[in-house]
């Protein structure tokens, strides 16, 4: 057995108990803000195009194509939708819920040809990019204290932003975390 084969087996069974984990995890009521747990407020799905991008201070790294372009989503073709939804997790951090219609997660395709409504989603947190997102969910052990804006885009297999008149598709959800 190759070191490839091993390290692969042993990813494939590490992504497989994290959604197990995540599953079971999920089953527990969450705590809010009444109870002394973060206030989270209601997921929205956000767009901005390339004026609000220019007028809002942040760098490259925040911008919702991150350097690689856009690719709109052309007229005859169903518009791919995406919603953010954060859920405390019962231990610690946030599992992250990307819900999408008309968009499949392609993780198997990334730094490949293009497919129409195929790709990933690139997750940002107070405009600083934090990590490609291959399926629905995702761990946050940690967000820093006070108004946390997080944010997931859909892309492309080459890193592209789809957007849709002009505008990016992509939701973005608050979280206050106690001080």
């Amino acid at each position: 057995m190759s070191f490839c084969r091993f390290s692969t087996a042993n990813s494939n069974l590490l992504l497989t108990l994290i959604t197990v984990g995540l599953t079971l995890g999920c089953s527990s009521p969450a705590p809010n803000a009444t109870d002394g747990g973060p206030n989270i407020a209601d997921s929205q799905p956000y767009s901005h195009d390339a004026s609000d991008h220019a007028n809002s201070g942040h760098s490259d790294a925040g911008n919702h194509d991150h350097g690689h372009g856009t690719v709109e989503i052309p007229a005859g073709q169903p518009v791919p939708t995406v919603t953010l939804v954060a859920h405390p997790d019962s231990v610690r951090g946030w599992n992250l819920e990307i819900q999408t219609t008309n968009f499949r997660f392609a993780p198997e395709q990334v730094n490949q040809a293009n497919q129409p409504n195929a790709g990933h989603g690139h997750l940002s947190i107070n405009g600083e990019r934090g990590a490609r997102v291959y399926g629905p969910w995702l761990h946050r052990p940690q967000l820093p204290p006070g108004r946390n804006e997080i944010t997931v885009s859909l892309t492309t297999n080459s890193h592209e932003a789809l957007i849709h008149n002009g505008q990016a598709i992509e939701s973005t959800v608050v979280v206050d975390v106690p001080e």
